[in-house]
């Protein structure tokens, strides 16, 4: 059981509820939705229990309780892909003026520092509340975390930028010496 914000409700159900539809197929579990009190229950619906992803199912629902599309949320069913989600009162501590300061920090001028973020590491960013979630590789989640971090300690955008992009060609350099290998 987790509980959900109810503004989120209606994106984990979805247009007549084929959004938690494509979920319980998917996952082969039921999902049981207290729309009063935003509480969620996922139960086993097979007997078979090598089909069933409850995990995957709680992962994807957090993930659209934390402001992310169903869309980018189903990414979660890949074995390799993984949620992370930072608490930005860690860094704020209890202002709400510093905390969404920070917020803003991340998500830029019309959203574009958030999406250089996410094209400079791959993974999705979603902020949401006092959180920053991500999506992505394990790679893609220690690029983007990192980033994050050091725009809500106050470090400069370019500087970020610049770790990301030099994190993104060292990938790369990785990735084409285990072809030469």
């Amino acid at each position: 059981m987790i509980r959900i914000p109810k503004d989120r409700i209606g994106a984990l159900v979805g247009k007549d509820g084929s959004t938690k539809n494509y979920l319980e197929n998917k996952c082969f579990v039921k999902v049981f939705i207290d729309s009063e009190t935003g509480l969620i229950k996922v139960t086993s619906k097979d007997d078979d229990i090598t089909k069933v992803k409850p995990f995957n199912a709680i992962s994807i629902i957090t993930a659209i309780s934390r402001g992310f599309s169903p869309e980018k949320a189903f990414r979660l069913m890949d074995d390799d892909v993984f949620l992370e989600v930072i608490d930005l009162r860690n860094y704020a501590g209890k202002s709400k003026n510093a905390l969404d300061r920070i917020r803003g920090r991340i998500i830029g001028l019309q959203g574009k520092s958030r999406k250089l973020i996410e094209e400079l590491s791959g993974g999705y960013l979603s902020v949401y509340g006092h959180t920053v979630s991500i999506i992505g590789t394990a790679e893609e989640i220690r690029s983007e975390s990192e980033a994050v971090k050091l725009l809500a300690s106050g470090s400069i955008h370019s500087t970020v930028y610049k770790n990301l992009q030099n994190a993104r060609t060292k990938s790369k350099q990785d990735r084409l010496k285990l072809w030469e290998d």
